[in-house]
């Protein structure tokens, strides 16, 4: 805890009955972050408010900043995650951080293992090939938070009957993240075929009019298909942490 002298406050209030034991957890998720010279405030207690912890956004930050933010983190949290990590810059990290695993075809690096596992499963379908890169973004992700994730790949509406032949998939899934390019269809049909939400994820491949995934985002945002939430182009990340959400939030429900 940096402020020590808020912390004493904290607990002498909680020993001396005047705030509740639940009241003083609630304080506590608020109260720890660390600063990393002037460019960084590392959010220690983000895993106790919001489930998961922060994750490091790697695009703009030197190898050296990324280098001292892992060593940090490390300290604090059973895992460390970082996205849009380029192989180049891995290698250098890898000197100081010898443990550092790397996923090529999500750019996520990572170090330690989230020894906490959900119930549910998130199975991830994609339209093309093409897709993978923003499907196995969300896939390294969900299981590097501790779900269990299928994966079901190129499976998009110009030959549906690859994905009519994979029905059992969808009807396992507790969570569906579709990911789709071009038109952006693949989701509506998805979500016309099961019982589970559907969390759509547009991709930046298409040719000239689909507008770097613009197409694809207007068209899963007005699917007529009931059930489905869209992301951002390309946000692979944000739709496994949705996912995690909606499943923790059942297994709260599970476990009471």
């Amino acid at each position: 805890m940096r402020d020590r002298q808020s912390l004493e406050k904290l607990l002498s209030a909680i020993a001396e009955g005047k705030i509740s034991p639940e009241e003083g957890i609630e304080k506590l998720k608020y109260l720890d972050f660390e600063p990393i010279a002037d460019f960084a405030k590392i959010d220690h207690h983000r895993q106790l408010r919001t489930g998961f912890p922060e994750v490091i956004w790697s695009q703009g930050k030197t190898p050296e900043q990324m280098i001292q933010i892992f060593t940090v983190m490390r300290e604090k949290a059973s895992v460390v995650m970082a996205t849009r990590l380029d192989a180049e810059v891995v290698e250098i990290l890898q000197e100081q951080v010898p443990d550092l695993r790397y996923y090529p075809m999500a750019k996520i690096a990572a170090i330690g293992q989230n020894t906490v596992k959900y119930k549910g499963k998130i199975s991830i379908l994609t339209a093309g090939t093409a897709d993978l890169p923003v499907a196995e973004e969300s896939a390294i992700t969900a299981e590097l938070c501790g779900f269990e994730v299928q994966r079901l790949w190129d499976v998009g509406v110009a030959g549906i009957h690859r994905l009519l032949s994979h029905r059992h998939i969808i009807a396992e899934a507790d969570v569906l993240i579709v990911v789709a390019g071009m038109e952006g269809a693949l989701p509506s049909v998805v979500a016309g075929l099961g019982s589970c939400p559907v969390i759509a994820v547009p991709t930046s491949i298409g040719y000239g009019a689909s507008f770097g995934g613009l197409s694809a985002l207007l068209t899963m945002l007005n699917s007529c298909a009931t059930g489905i939430g869209v992301v951002n182009i390309d946000n692979g990340f944000g739709a496994a942490m949705l996912a995690g959400q909606i499943l923790r939030l059942a297994n709260r429900f599970i476990d009471n």
